[in-house]
């Protein structure tokens, strides 16, 4: 039969969505360790993020965990919102470059705000960084650039959310049903 899933299948989607979560979470982590570096440190990322790998600089390992923290986690939220069916939007009823997008609206709004919430701390702590490169990976933007366009991410996807979540109807279209009466006498 075609389009009968099978326990097997959709155990195998909830194992790769349960990594790519879990892969993406400790990414996150990586990146904010190198950006408490960047914001609190002796101003020498340059070192090694864990000398086991010499030439891993912190600012680029956190560069490329915030990559790669991306992708999954946009990967996770995509697969989540695929199986998740009536509990407690109805997304899965969706069509899936709709589901894609939101999944790219829920990783960007967190992500967005933790960016906002280091470059932040970084312009209270030392704000003459503000025009300086953001990486030694590029010459631009500036650390001020890349805050006002996270800020921008965070208007542009918290009203994709909300409006996803005012036109996506009722969380259930069915009756509550009610438990049967227990018979108590003695």
């Amino acid at each position: 039969m075609i389009g009968v899933r099978t326990s097997r299948q959709g155990n195998r989607k909830i194992i790769v969505e349960s990594v790519a979560f879990g892969l993406g979470y400790a990414a996150v982590l990586i990146w904010i360790g190198s950006a408490f570096v960047g914001s609190f440190g002796d101003f020498d990322d340059a070192y090694p993020y864990w000398p086991a790998i010499p030439g891993l600089r912190t600012d680029t390992a956190g560069a490329l965990a915030f990559g790669v923290a991306i992708i999954t986690l946009v990967l996770s939220r995509y697969l989540q919102l695929r199986r998740r069916g009536t509990v407690p939007v109805r997304a899965a009823e969706r069509p899936p470059a709709l589901l894609a997008a939101q999944a790219v609206a829920d990783v960007a709004l967190v992500l967005a705000t933790l960016v906002v919430i280091y470059l932040s701390a970084n312009a209270a702590m030392h704000p003459w960084t503000l025009p300086v490169q953001l990486s030694h990976l590029a010459p631009w933007p500036t650390e001020g650039t890349v805050r006002v366009i996270a800020l921008a991410v965070c208007l542009v996807t918290s009203a994709f959310r909300r409006y996803l979540r005012a036109t996506d109807g009722p969380v259930s279209q069915q009756p509550a049903t009610t438990p049967e009466k227990a018979d108590i006498s003695v």
